[in-house]
């Protein structure tokens, strides 16, 4: 009883003697393209270039390492007692240790416990770990652990880091020299230093080769080129491409250290390049930091991905900052997708117009990049030229909780105050985005134009990685592939940089949708772009977020977009989802319905749009037979009216619009005897332009604790009108030409009142808050 109790227990202690896990060694975090290239690597924490374990071994390499260190390993248990009794004649015969008759299991154990010292003591004690390994691990599992990590010269550990060091390349490509000089390696690992003991390892090399052809595993011919090829000279510095995506899925998967992406090789080197390249002459200007993707729209995944203009590792200039996964206000890039969310809603058309006009809401005064204004604009010009103005009264009129849930659905995962934070300021940059998620928003849009078939809405997509990586749970597409489409084909006439302006004139040019982003003070700058077949977005600023003269999308991202856009294949456009368009009679002149009194034109709007409204710009006008003033009913015989149809905008647009039309025809005005009656309403000669109607005013109190003044304004048909001023039924001046009126108002409910000098008047209520507002 007590021999078998002491069996077992022995047994028992024999079965826990191997170290679990086997290997604790640190490794080497490596990325791969998506055909299984070498795109980067960084070498573990022990300072060593030891590659994560290998789960199966090249079939070269394989039968060379057999050959070279264990001719019998497919068959013996661990422990060859052939090897060993023909070492020990071996050494006595010499005197000394020549062989020490270890299998490639025993070898194992060895390194797993650190290469002790070789002791016969040390051997017996490799020789029960070996049977006990064999008794748990196959033979290919023994062969892929010693692959991974036998030494191989220096800091290289295991074949995979060896092969790339050494020749460049995977260790499945190795040649049959490459792979035997591979396998010989480990026994003699010092002899890889260039200049010491080269000839013994190329006879080494030589050897385990002839006797590879020896064995018939090799042709004359293959033996012949083998044994010509040179020995690897210098160790090769490993790939550095992609490396702030490695940084990144490092942060993000601990534990984890081999990830093959979705990248292409190829693409990712010239993406590199020109980003460089691009980069250089930015530096001039004090601008740093670039980022860039290329994603493939029918797949979604990333085909390359530069996280910055260089990297760093010591932080300088911000180079180690992945920027693509970085928060940065998003400038202009959100205006499209407010467009296609109205285009659906039916709450406007491509060609409706959109005020552009001073615009004040609550103390928020939004200006057009050039600060000029135009008066009124087709929405999708408005898009295209990324005026500001429209854009805000646009998102008032859709709703910013609206247009932020929207936002949340496509994937802006930045948005993390409540809407009312946001406020207006929303579509031009209050906002912050990442350009993973901004590129993935426009690749979105691409999906989106392409389908032409009624169906359930499909999810939004997102973007990917890595090979085999499950896609993000996305929320059901609220963008209609009508709206979508429409959407980019406003984005095709943004105008491009001077060296792709003439694109049209050319037939080997594409097609390219695409918009900008500039930030408040200059910081950042976007432009993102899609074909038919790519999405490409870039960004360009400084990571500390310093501004700089000059930084904007048109003038610093685009080059650069266009650049990675002439580096990938051409495809055609989409063609419009027709399944899902239906056409609409609309006023040429504002691109509302028709309403009887303007020249129609088609237009194709989105299926589910029920955009309802009638042009409210063309009416029929009456006029004297002169034709020369108008006139009404109180002052002339209907009998002798003339009537035409006529253009025309409220007072305070048309200011502007005639600025930028000069074929503008203002109303001809009242006869003098009928001025009486005359309509003060939408058509009237005046209009406010600030404030508007209920308009709630604080104004504030400066240092000097004296109270600030508010400037009002008006806009008059005729530019060459006087109009005088009350507030309250007070005079408080007069203007001429540009009315403008700055007051000193106390808190409360008032009234400001502007006439004309035919008597044409119109007031405005409004209020001004006290301090404890």
């Amino acid at each position: 009883m007590l021999a078998l109790c002491l069996l077992l227990a022995a047994l028992a202690v024999f079965w826990r003697a191997l170290p679990e896990p086997l290997f604790s060694d640190p490794f080497a975090s490596v990325l791969y393209a998506r055909d299984g290239e070498l795109l980067g690597a960084r070498i573990a924490a022990d300072g060593q270039w030891r590659f994560p374990p290998l789960r199966s071994v090249p079939d070269k390499f394989r039968r060379a390492l057999i050959l070279y260190e264990d001719r019998r390993f497919a068959w013996h248990p661990g422990v060859d007692p052939i090897a060993i009794v023909r070492a020990a004649r071996d050494n006595l015969l010499h005197g000394a240790v020549v062989s020490g008759g270890s299998t490639i299991t025993m070898q194992l154990t060895r390194i797993a416990r650190g290469n002790p010292p070789r002791r016969y003591l040390e051997k017996a004690i490799e020789a029960l770990l070996a049977l006990r390994l064999e008794m748990s691990h196959s033979k290919d599992e023994i062969l892929a652990l010693y692959a991974s990590h036998a030494p191989f010269g220096g800091n290289v550990v295991g074949l995979e880091a060896a092969a790339w060091r050494y020749f460049g390349r995977d260790p499945g490509r190795l040649s049959w020299a490459e792979a035997a000089l591979l396998a010989v390696l480990p026994n003699s690992p010092a002899l890889i230093h260039p200049g010491r003991n080269r000839a013994v390892l190329h006879a080494k090399r030589d050897a385990l080769l002839r006797h590879l052809g020896a064995d018939g595993q090799l042709t004359a011919l293959d033996l012949d080129l083998a044994l010509r090829e040179p020995l690897p000279g210098e160790p090769l510095a490993l790939p550095g491409y992609a490396p702030h995506l490695l940084d990144s899925l490092r942060t993000e998967r601990p534990g984890e250290y081999r990830f093959h992406s979705t990248l292409d090789a190829e693409l990712q080197r010239s993406v590199e390049e020109a980003v460089q390249r691009h980069a250089e002459g930015l530096r001039r200007q004090a601008i740093y930091n670039t980022a860039a993707l290329v994603v493939d729209n029918r797949s979604f995944e990333v085909l390359a991905y530069v996280g910055n203009a260089e990297w760093s590792a010591t932080g300088e200039r911000g180079y180690a900052v992945d920027i693509v996964r970085r928060p940065r206000s998003t400038g202009s890039l959100l205006k499209p997708f407010l467009y296609a969310v109205m285009l659906d809603g039916g709450e406007v058309l491509p060609g409706t117009l959109v005020p552009d006009v001073p615009t004040q809401y609550s103390g928020y005064i939004p200006e057009n990049f050039d600060r000029t204004y135009r008066g009124a604009v087709p929405a999708q010009v408005a898009l295209a030229q990324s005026l500001n103005v429209p854009a805000v009264r646009m998102l008032r009129t859709h709703g910013v909780s609206r247009f932020y849930e929207s936002l949340r659905d496509l994937g802006l995962g930045t948005l993390r105050r409540a809407p009312q934070e946001y406020g207006l300021t929303l579509i031009l940059g209050g906002a912050e985005g990442t350009l993973w998620d901004l590129t993935a928003m426009y690749a979105n849009l691409a999906e989106l134009a392409r389908r032409d078939t009624v169906h359930a809405r499909l999810p939004y997509r997102s973007m990917l990685r890595q090979m085999g990586e499950a896609p993000a749970s996305m929320r059901a597409a609220e963008i209609s592939p009508a709206a979508a489409w429409l959407t980019l084909d406003a984005l095709l006439e943004v105008a491009r940089p001077a060296e792709e302006a003439n694109w049209r004139n050319f037939a080997s040019s594409r097609k390219i949708a695409w918009k900008t982003g500039t930030s408040f003070g200059l910081r950042d700058a976007w432009a993102i772009g899609t074909s038919s077949r790519y999405t490409v977005g870039v960004w360009a600023g400084n990571a500390s977020g310093e501004g700089r003269p000059g930084l904007t999308g048109g003038q610093v991202a685009a080059p650069l977009m266009f650049d990675l856009f002439n580096r990938l294949d051409t495809a055609e456009w989409f063609a419009p989802p027709l399944a899902q368009m239906k056409e609409v009679d609309v006023c040429r002149g504002d691109g509302y319905l028709s309403n009887g009194d303007c020249e129609t034109a088609k237009e194709r709007v989105p299926l589910s749009s029920h955009f309802d409204q009638s042009s409210p710009h063309h009416h029929l006008v009456h006029l004297d037979p002169s034709g020369r003033y108008r006139v009404h009913g109180g002052c002339e015989s209907p009998a002798r009216m003339t009537h035409r149809a006529w253009f025309v905008l409220p007072a305070g647009e048309e200011l502007y619009y005639r600025r930028h039309h000069f074929d503008y025809r203002p109303l001809p005005p009242y006869r003098k005897d009928c001025l009486a009656d005359v309509e003060t309403g939408r058509r009237g000669p005046i209009e406010f332009l600030y404030p508007n109607a209920g308009t709630r005013i604080y104004i504030p109190v400066d240092l000097a604790e004296r109270r600030g003044r508010t400037v009002f304004e008006a806009a008059h048909r005729d530019p060459d009108a006087t109009l005088h001023w009350h507030l309250d039924d007070r005079y408080v001046g007069t203007t001429r030409g540009f009315h403008q009126q700055a007051l000193d108002i106390v808190p409360g409910q008032h009234e400001i009142t502007v006439v004309d000098g035919v008597g044409v008047r119109l007031a405005r209520r409004f209020e001004v808050l006290g301090a404890e507002h």
